[in-house]
């Protein structure tokens, strides 16, 4: 192996990567939509950038305790293991402190650019992620990923409470489009990484009711996220532009999960996984046309 790709990170790198930094930008996406949907207008940006910046310590300060929490469970999975924590680069105990200060400051900077609301369901995300998801859903439920994708999904929330005070119609539908969309992202991981599941002791669903249903549930979800994702778009709150996205998106979504069903082999879980992240991405991004082009 190259020694350059074996070395270890550079110190102040290793605390980056507690925060699951290739998530971050996702989070971002899936915020930003809301900001025009829940003031129909543009909001103030220097205001906008501010919520953001709470949004992604918010999040970053989630992903940094979930890997405190998990770092044994990281220890078992090949996938993981050369993370910081269980490849020995840092201390747990400082990794704790990254967590706590991120969470700190996150929600101070929700509560002083979003207001009160923005911030509490700041540090209800972070509790929920932790405790809810990590510590109790995630070594015991098969249907973690469905129950734990709402700490994943709140970026809209916090953003619609901080632009109108309370959470409304865009939050609520932005929000549900990424718990949807959770199940057969992190399900397909699962079919081809299942082994690496198992050797953690993480009950995933097709560990349980097999691959097979697993897939056929895959399928069953993406046609209730096309169904979500039509919403805005019926409801007036977005346009045909993103609604004619919407529709060749979730059907090019829907058909790699048909795919997945007929092949069943890790390539096709694989292509689905990538799918998915390039699916919601274009998603939020026909969003975002939508809104500065009407």
């Amino acid at each position: 192996m190259n020694a350059a790709l074996s070395a270890p990170l550079p110190h102040w790198k290793r605390y980056v990567a507690l925060t699951k930094p290739r998530i971050l930008p996702m989070v971002i996406v899936t915020a930003l939509p809301v900001f025009g949907l829940a003031a129909a207008g543009a909001p103030p940006l220097a205001g906008s950038l501010a919520v953001l910046l709470g949004i992604v310590l918010v999040a970053a300060a989630a992903n940094a305790l979930n890997m405190y929490v998990e770092r044994d469970r990281d220890a078992r999975m090949e996938r993981t293991k050369d993370r910081p924590l269980p490849a020995g680069e840092l201390a747990p105990r400082a990794a704790l402190v990254f967590g706590l200060a991120l969470s700190v400051s996150g929600t101070a900077v929700l509560g002083l650019a979003g207001g009160a609301l923005a911030a509490l369901l700041g540090v209800a995300s972070i509790l929920f992620y932790v405790f809810v998801y990590t510590i109790w859903l995630k070594p015991r439920s098969v249907y973690n990923a469905v129950i734990g994708g709402a700490a994943g999904a709140a970026a809209p929330l916090i953003a619609d409470a901080a632009v109108n005070g309370s959470v409304g119609l865009p939050g609520l539908l932005l929000f549900a489009i990424v718990f949807f969309w959770q199940p057969p992202h992190v399900w397909a991981i699962a079919l081809y990484r299942r082994d690496d599941y198992a050797a953690a002791g993480i009950p995933m669903l097709p560990a349980v009711i097999g691959p097979e249903r697993t897939r056929r549930r895959m399928v069953y979800y993406t046609v209730g996220l096309v169904v979500v994702t039509l919403l805005p778009g019926a409801l007036g709150l977005l346009g045909p532009l993103y609604l004619g996205a919407a529709l060749a998106l979730g059907a090019w979504f829907l058909w790699s999960g048909l795919r997945l069903v007929r092949e069943r082999s890790d390539a096709a879980a694989r292509a689905v996984f990538r799918t998915s992240l390039v699916y919601l991405a274009l998603l939020y991004a026909a969003m975002l046309a939508d809104l500065l082009l009407a």
